[in-house]
């Protein structure tokens, strides 16, 4: 975390830097000033380290009993939260679980998808492994005023979640901790994630967990709903692959830290229980720690049939985590009517553009969008266009409904007949400079300019929410 100030001020002169925190994290500006804490607390001071010559101060992060004394005094110095958590616990970064919050604000606040119709005003998440420090509802409660359910299996993560919870009594009303494992008996048949198992886990290893445990399907009860759900998952196989970073405290629970398959098996199960319990949540998201995985578990997703999929970046010091989120509701369709014909060219530009982001992931991702609400695709990876269908069923809804014109039933199912066969919309993608993409739209079938300028304006949304970093 110290160290996450100087690559800030590197990144400020230049356009290809890697993406920042979010900016409402309210460490993004500045990090942490060790010194003045150690001054406030006197219990951190022990763990506080100054550079010769009186120059910076620095925690070791790779001593536990320094990380989680840190993390207890942000938690109250910055959020008034009293916390504490058992020797050999996950002790999380307060930051980094910030960015996580934060970014799933702005997928709640989007008009991308619509609540849920039995959804509260109080904003309502599920934390999948709460663990013993229930780092994510407490801060969410804290920041935001969400209710949180945190599940876990384990006796100590749930003991020490709930001493958490009631060491905080402005927030435990908020808050429910959840024994994951009173669940029934599930009688599913073997799933993706424990074929995955089966094929990376040559021999039985005594340091890992042997089993996923109950994630969402029997914990999320029938007749509940929440905005979103989020996870930590287990990144690692084992502790022993836990432990190859000399960077960092290897501090966690066998629990916490591995199942076999690691994080791919682990968020996959959660795909799957998410296909069972889709109507009762608006968003399903989880962190991931490698970047590898993201492409594979973008493509599971999109066999269970989500219609919307988004990733972004977290970004601490020199750490790097991404996070993952979709949904099975539609996204909201605004209908566009005018007396006036609907423009047949349409144009954005996205600037300042993600790291690793380029036109062939933002041709990839208009692709997706399209597909998601069931039209037809003809990607054109040489010219970066895509070729935009809708249905013959999509197409006289649309003209039935008066797309365009004013007019009477009759008149539209005139117009109706003579429609033009083929694509509807051409979506082309342009790089104007480095970091710089144009991507523009032409109507091919002029009976749709009142859908194509709505589906255009989505997309536009859509690509730089996931795109372009935030200013």
């Amino acid at each position: 975390m110290g160290g996450g100030r100087k690559r800030r001020r590197d990144q400020r002169d230049g356009s290809d830097a890697p993406p920042t925190m979010h900016p409402r994290n309210r460490y993004a500006a500045a990090a942490p000033d060790f010194a003045a804490l150690a001054a406030l607390y006197p219990s951190f001071a022990p763990f506080v380290s100054l550079s010769a010559g009186g120059g910076r101060a620095s925690v070791d992060f790779t001593d536990f009993a320094a990380t989680r004394e840190l993390t207890r005094v942000l938690l109250l110095h910055d959020h008034g939260v009293n916390w504490w958590i058992p020797d050999g616990q996950l002790c999380p970064t307060v930051p980094n679980r910030s960015n996580y919050i934060h970014w799933i604000e702005d997928l709640l606040s989007s008009n991308l998808i619509p609540r849920i119709s039995s959804s509260s005003e109080t904003v309502r998440g599920f934390d999948i492994g709460t663990g013993a420090n229930c780092i994510y509802p407490l801060l969410g409660a804290s920041l935001l005023g969400w209710s949180f359910v945190g599940s876990d299996v384990t006796d100590v993560a749930l003991e020490w979640a709930k001493k958490n919870v009631e060491s905080n009594p402005h927030l435990a009303g908020l808050i429910e901790i959840r024994n994951a494992n009173e669940v029934p008996c599930s009688s599913k048949p073997e799933t993706v994630a424990e074929e995955i198992v089966r094929e990376n886990t040559s021999e039985p290893v005594e340091n890992v967990v042997r089993t996923i445990p109950p994630i969402l399907v029997g914990v999320v009860r029938d007749s509940e709903s929440f905005d979103f759900c989020m996870c930590n998952p287990p990144f690692f196989e084992s502790m022993e692959e836990a432990g190859l970073n000399p960077k960092t405290s290897c501090a966690g629970t066998a629990e916490e830290m591995a199942c076999p398959g690691g994080e791919q098996a682990f968020i996959t199960r959660i795909i799957e229980d998410s296909v069972f319990v889709k109507n009762s949540f608006r968003w399903f998201t989880s962190m991931v720690g490698r970047k590898a995985n993201i492409k594979l578990l973008v493509s599971k997703i999109r066999e269970v049939g989500a219609t919307v999929v988004k990733t972004t970046e977290f970004v601490q010091g020199q750490t790097a985590r991404w996070g993952l989120a979709w949904s099975f509701i539609a996204p909201r369709k605004t209908v566009i009517r005018s007396s006036i014909p609907g423009k047949v060219h349409h144009s954005f530009m996205l600037q300042g553009l993600r790291h690793g982001s380029g036109a062939f992931q933002v041709l990839k991702s208009a692709e997706t969008f399209f597909c998601a609400s069931n039209l037809s695709c003809k990607t054109d990876s040489l010219s970066f266009s895509i070729d935009v269908t809708l249905s013959d069923e999509q197409t006289e809804a649309a003209i039935l409904d008066g797309d365009d014109l004013p007019g009477s039933v009759e008149d539209n199912s005139r117009k109706l007949h003579s429609t033009v066969s083929g694509a509807s919309f051409r979506i082309s993608v342009f790089e104007q400079m480095p970091g710089t993409l144009l991507i523009k739209g032409s109507l091919l079938n002029k009976s749709l300019s009142g859908t194509f300028s709505s589906y255009f304006a989505q997309l536009e949304e859509t690509l730089k929410m996931e795109f372009v970093k935030p200013r």
